[in-house]
């Protein structure tokens, strides 16, 4: 009886770490549209924000004035994780975000992903689709970067369905997916979180979250993280479990008030949520 005991006790034992090893340990950046970057904030007052309010680096938009904003942010220590732009498959021939080759030039040796959306409609859409994602990872792949295609409300990848499709046939091994929270509310995919993350989880390489209520406009579904009805912990729990260990944004668009204020807001729930973790 004795043995059996001390044989479940070390049972119990062993166990213990394997709980205690899942923890909210992934690097937290903030998106430059809660930075100032609609208000033409400086670049350089844009990662002192960033460094005061404690996150570890910026999503970025656009593929102009790179540089400047690598060297902002990294001569403080931070980094600059990825840069949120476009491709289109409209138009009479598909296009490109303007400096799109050069900026991902520019990265080479700096690990930021190229956050690609794919915008637009057309009869051969999926075609040009494939197409463009296939040239802008053959761009990265010269510089040693990642595609991560990004699911947009109203875009031709609005869905992680279509990323999922898209990414497949890219057939690119640079290519992976992002989750994003406020856009998979927005297309009220709610009920299938869980097969969602599922289907995601072996090319996901980044996902972006926010305070959200469960449905609405962006004012709704996109609040500091200290607000909103949806259990973005119960969330954050589900990708830890699963393994996620990828960087994580906060998205800002549009939110009202002081950015300094929300950022440090959203900074506090996101270290109680790893102290809950």
């Amino acid at each position: 009886m004795k043995r059996h005991s001390l044989c479940l006790g070390l049972g119990l034992a062993a166990l213990l770490p394997m709980a205690h090893a899942q923890k909210l340990a992934n690097p937290f950046f903030a998106f430059d549209n809660g930075t100032g970057r609609d208000r033409k904030v400086p670049l350089e007052e844009q990662a002192e924000l960033v460094k005061r309010t404690g996150y570890a680096g910026l999503g970025y938009t656009g593929a102009l004035r790179v540089p400047e904003m690598l060297q902002a942010l990294e001569s403080r220590g931070l980094k600059m994780f990825s840069i949120y732009v476009a491709v289109r498959v409209d138009g009479d021939q598909p296009s490109y975000e303007a400096g799109l080759g050069e900026a991902i030039r520019q990265l080479k040796g700096h690990g930021t992903a190229i956050w690609l959306t794919v915008q637009g409609a057309s009869p051969d859409g999926e075609e040009r689709a494939v197409r463009l994602v296939r040239d802008v990872a053959d761009m990265a792949a010269e510089s040693g970067l990642r595609v991560v295609l990004y699911p947009h409300m109203g875009f031709y990848v609005g869905r992680m369905e279509d990323a999922l499709r898209i990414r497949k046939l890219a057939d690119r091994r640079n290519v992976g997916v992002s989750f994003n929270l406020t856009h998979f509310l927005a297309v009220k995919d709610e009920p299938n979180l869980d097969q969602r993350l599922r289907d995601a989880m072996p090319y996901l390489e980044l996902v972006s979250i926010n305070g959200a209520e469960h449905e609405g406009g962006w004012d709704r579904l996109i609040q500091p993280l200290d607000r909103g009805e949806f259990d973005v912990f119960g969330f954050l729990k589900k990708l830890v479990a699963a393994g996620y260990k990828g960087p994580i944004g906060l998205q800002c668009y549009q939110v009202p008030g002081d950015s300094e204020d929300n950022l440090k807001r959203s900074m506090a729930a996101w270290r109680k949520f790893q102290e809950r973790m």
